[in-house]
């Protein structure tokens, strides 16, 4: 007995006595909780005499019900009894006993009730009387199994689990570690007792867990999976646990502190980590699809670029572009070193040479306005810029190779660069740079295969749209070179026009006009627009063009002319032209192969004598004609002509008609492109009603009608080029023309001659009456002598002198060389040395012969005189 009061020493509560703490009651969590003990005692009758609240407890008996009772009978079973009463004899002659004994409870009849068994202790005793007695103490078996299945569990969680475990008391303080615990945070297992979260964590994650194990010890409800970051003692890496706390009970249900079961998930943290990463960078390169090249601009897909990287992947981004591929002449590095091309030694050749000049393009920041670190920091965008030979910016666009830039200056703001090269079909088109600044982490080889699909999908781009930018300028120079050039001039018009091509998002389209002078001061207004866009279009538009001025040369009608060009239209998609394209259209394959060519036109002829125009149209918007104001002053609304539309070139099968309208003088005629009055927002209806209103002045200059029609409608929107032919009737004056009918017989040819001396001195051209003589003869005699009917003579004075003579014979004069023996055949030689051009044209009642002499001056006196060679040419 002298170690218990030592113990009981040692448990002592501070404050407490010696006495007190020696005779003190087990605080909760005793060995007794848990171990249910009885006592009774037998009299030297061999009954119970004696009966605890333990045994009421074990046994389910109250003491009225045992008391009194032979015990071998009421709880062994009747195989043992007898065994059971020797036994009980011999204690009572004074023998100590222990052994397993099995019992039953005893309930209902039959012997029913619950079974179990007992280790019990019998000592003898006496009473005072001297008579012998027992006591029993008495053990519940299956309670003992209970507390050595959980203590061998206990064992295994606190000597070979492979999770960190420990038990916190109720003042949160560590009463028992496991050894997983201590191998992790270094020394014994037993070292740990007394200690906090606060010597493990950093303050702010010891306060939240220090937080949630109070909260589990005052509620009792579970933490699951509470995730805490540190690191263990001499490691500098970041560790992540996921903690499970709850409250643990002692016997009686009193709770008596926390279990926290710790396990280790740093590498499934790193995996989830990896896993959002790869996620981040799929979503980023499927963002970079669809919002990269949305444009054909190489700028805005530059910027592009970065709205998708910034601040996604990096915190800052710059876009260097070369000079020579925004300016188009491709002044750039053909191809760059790469695998299996050979590189020269270092500090020889190309390690020594600049790169090529760069235009910085774009730039984007997520942090405020700080400036990128290392190639090209100081460049602003706009800017002209050469890479230094042996920086990484020149290094990467000679190699092709991306180059990573670690660490900065102690002031410098970035921690981490990628210079990665634009390349796109094995060329090298600009460099991207991006930058993580400190606090973000830094550039990984994941990060740079991201920057080099980024940079690669952005060039693609960029160099697509760099080849749609060249073939746009080329198709838009080849179609303004096909257009008039300079201001057209018309005899008896006033002429302006416009064109605006397309933005460059549009490729250029193939609408075109044309001012084309005709014989007798007549002039043919053409507008057209070949449907397609690109090259094709425009050099489609060109062979129509080309096409419209040889027709109007042979002085065809405006149907006619349409007929022909709807022709060629149709051969210009065939190798073998119209004929072949007539075959192919009734053999469905061959028509396949065959690419379709459609355009829509309209053609004008204009006559300033009569001021009379012949339209035809076909398929193309009808003519917008604005009369002079009344006598009032009061200007007159815009009409559309109605002018049969007909089918666009192209469709053939249909024949076109024709209209003649007489246009009033000070009349103002516009034709138009479908680009002028239609687009996405704006439809045809409102257009032309837009246009009708915008001509209601026509009083003011041409120019200023044409600006004011341009500004009024909807003319920037981009999406179709836009053509505009504008002319105002200016009829000639009376006193320049003269008109004669002259008989059919021989004295014509003189009275022509007269008429012709006559009138020419009052238009003060005196110095042409010698030839106008000779060559007005020369085409009155053949009328005499090759056609018909009555002959008329007419004088046109404009820009130049035009005679016309006019029969009713169909048949053509045709210039020949006249044989050494013949005594004619030279009048039109003479015709054509003489003036300055001359031919015929058909009529609908005959045929008309004319010829034109520039009005004095220097090019009138390059062909007033003819000499010896071209005299005699005429006779040999």
């Amino acid at each position: 007995m002298s170690e218990i009061p030592a113990q009981a020493h040692q448990a002592r509560v501070p404050g407490e006595t010696w006495h007190d703490s020696l005779w003190h009651s087990s605080p909760p969590g005793s060995i007794y909780d848990y171990i249910k003990v009885a006592s009774f005692s037998i009299g030297p009758d061999g009954l119970i005499d004696q009966w605890s609240l333990r045994a009421e407890e074990l046994f389910g008996l109250t003491a009225a019900q045992a008391v009194g009772r032979d015990p071998v009978d009421a709880f062994m079973p009747p195989e043992i009894r007898a065994d059971g009463h020797r036994r009980v004899a011999e204690i009572l002659d004074g023998k100590e006993w222990t052994g397993l004994i099995p019992f039953r409870i005893p309930g209902g009849d039959g012997g029913g009730g619950a079974h179990g068994l007992a280790e019990i202790y019998v000592m003898p005793t006496q009473t005072e009387a001297a008579e012998r007695a027992a006591l029993c103490v008495v053990v519940d078996v299956r309670a003992l199994r209970r507390i050595e299945s959980d203590l061998a569990a206990s064992q295994a969680i606190f000597g070979q689990s492979p999770f960190g475990f420990l038990l916190f008391g109720t003042d949160l303080t560590v009463q028992r570690a496991n050894r997983r615990f201590a191998t992790v945070f270094g020394g014994a297992a037993e070292e740990h007792r007394g200690r906090t979260v606060h010597d493990y964590l950093p303050p702010h994650e010891a306060d939240r867990m220090a937080e949630a194990l109070r909260r589990v010890l005052e509620t009792g409800e579970s933490v699951t999976d509470l995730q805490i970051t540190g690191a263990a003692p001499g490691s500098r890496e970041h560790r992540h646990w996921s903690i499970n706390l709850y409250r643990v009970h002692g016997g009686t249900g009193r709770p008596i502190g926390v279990a926290g079961l710790g396990t280790d998930v740093t590498r499934r943290h790193l995996a989830a980590r990896e896993a959002a990463g790869v996620r981040r960078n799929l979503a980023l390169l499927n963002a970079a699809g669809h919002r990269i090249g949305n444009s054909l601009d190489l700028e805005t897909t530059a910027r592009e670029l970065l709205d998708v990287t910034v601040p996604g992947f990096c915190d800052l981004a710059a876009v260097d572009l070369y000079q020579g591929l925004l300016l188009g002449d491709d002044d750039r590095p053909a191809r760059p070193q790469g695998p299996g091309v050979p590189s020269l030694p270092p500090g020889l050749g190309a390690g020594r040479a600049p790169s090529a000049p760069l235009r910085r393009v774009a730039f984007a920041s997520a942090v405020s306005d700080a400036p990128l670190s290392g190639p090209g920091a100081l460049v602003s965008v706009g800017d002209v810029h050469r890479y230094p030979a042996a920086s990484p910016g020149a290094l990467a666009l000679r190699t092709a190779r991306p180059r990573l830039i670690e660490g900065g200056g102690t002031d410098d703001l970035v921690q981490s660069t990628l210079v990665v090269p634009m390349v796109a079909h094995d060329t090298v088109v600009g460099l991207a740079q991006f930058s993580r600044t400190k606090g973000s982490e830094p550039f990984g080889e994941r990060d740079r295969a991201v920057a080099v699909e980024l940079a690669a999908r952005a060039a693609v781009c960029i160099d697509n749209a760099r080849l749609y930018r060249r073939e746009h300028e080329r198709a838009l120079i080849l179609q303004r070179s096909l257009l008039p050039p300079g201001d057209p001039e018309a005899a008896g018009l006033d002429i302006a026009c416009r064109y605006l091509p397309g933005n460059a998002a549009t490729e250029v389209g193939g609408d075109w006009f044309d001012v084309i002078e005709l014989p007798g001061h007549r002039t043919a207004l053409v507008v057209g627009d070949v449907m397609g866009r690109g090259l094709r279009a425009a050099v489609a538009m060109g062979e129509l063009r080309t096409a419209v001025r040889t027709l109007a040369l042979l002085d065809l009608e405006p149907a006619e002319v349409l007929t022909a060009l709807d022709e060629i239209a149709r051969g210009l998609g065939a190798p073998g032209g119209s004929q072949q394209a007539s075959r192919a259209a009734l053999h469905s394959r061959d028509a396949d192969r065959s690419e379709v060519y459609l355009a829509t036109c309209v053609y004008a002829v204009y006559d300033p004598v009569t001021r009379r125009c012949t339209i035809a149209n076909a398929g193309h918007m009808p003519p917008v004609l604005v009369e002079p104001p009344d006598e009032g002053g009061r200007p007159r609304p815009a009409l559309l002509l109605e002018v049969p539309p007909g089918m666009p070139l192209g469709v053939g099968g249909e024949p076109f008609e024709e209209v003649e309208v007489e246009l009033p003088e000070g009349a103002l005629l516009a034709l138009y492109t479908d680009g002028l009055v239609e687009s996405r927002d704006h439809p045809l209806e409102e257009g032309l009603r837009g246009l009708r209103e915008a001509l209601a002045d026509p009083v003011r200059p041409l120019e200023d009608v044409c600006d004011h029609v341009l500004n009024t409608l909807d003319t920037r929107h981009g999406e179709d080029d836009i053509a505009l032919l504008m002319a105002r009737v200016q009829g000639l004056p009376v006193d320049a023309v003269g008109d004669w009918q002259l008989p059919r017989e021989a004295r014509s040819v003189g009275r022509a001659r007269e008429l012709a001396r006559a009138k020419l001195p009052a238009w003060g051209l005196e110095g042409l009456l010698d030839t106008t003589e000779l060559l007005v003869s020369e085409l009155v005699t053949n009328a005499l002598r090759y056609g018909e009917g009555e002959i008329r003579l007419r004088l046109l004075l404009d820009r130049t002198l035009v005679c016309e003579v006019w029969d009713a014979n169909l048949v053509q004069p045709r210039r020949r060389r006249a044989r050494d023996t013949d005594e004619g055949g030279r009048g039109l030689q003479l015709v054509g040395l003489l003036s300055a051009g001359w031919g015929t044209r058909r009529t609908h009642r005959g045929k008309t012969v004319w010829f034109e002499l520039p009005l004095p001056g220097a090019a009138a006196e390059a062909v007033s005189e003819l000499s010896a060679e071209q005299l005699l040419s005429m006779y040999g």
